[in-house]
């Protein structure tokens, strides 16, 4: 991610486009997402070592998803996803699930054994999704951003 004006505006409008997710998230207000908050949070995303944010395009040049990384957890030493959203006319489509498979796919070719992250536990459609692919819940706590309460997930790669 660049973070130019233009770019932030499309992932504004890829926010506006999940008005249920920002509900249980809490962190934008789904009517209004303000773009200076959604820069603000993924330049700290990007600036966390190790740190990475990915934006998906479609053929058109359109974005159509967004990834936040880590690529070393501090604690458990394995890379997680913080972040996974397709555009609101892009779900149901498979295109998460094509995203998901490249993110385990580029981990894998790295040596990595596995892969996590956290699902909100007010987001039965998320949490549905992730075990469809395969997912497992390891743990439940809160998230240390926002103290949500949350079902860590966890995906081996070997």
């Amino acid at each position: 991610m660049t973070f130019e004006p233009g770019e932030i505006a499309e992932v504004v409008d890829l926010y506006a486009s999940n008005p249920a997710y920002w509900r249980a998230a809490g962190e934008h207000d789904p009517e209004h997402i303000d773009a200076a908050k959604v820069e603000a949070d993924l330049r700290a995303e990007a600036a966390a070592e190790g740190g990475e944010v990915l934006l998906g395009r479609d053929e058109e040049g359109r974005l159509v998803g967004i990834v936040c990384l880590l690529a070393r957890h501090p604690v458990d030493g394995l890379p997680w996803i913080g972040l996974l959203m397709v555009s609101g006319n892009s779900r149901r489509t498979g295109l998460g699930r094509k995203l998901v498979a490249l993110l385990e796919q580029r981990y894998r070719a790295e040596g990595r054994h596995g892969l996590r992250l956290a699902v909100l536990e007010n987001n039965p459609d998320a949490l549905a999704f992730w075990r469809s692919l395969g997912w497992h819940e390891i743990d439940r706590r809160t998230d240390t951003a926002h103290s949500r309460p949350c079902i860590v997930m966890h995906k081996p790669l070997a």
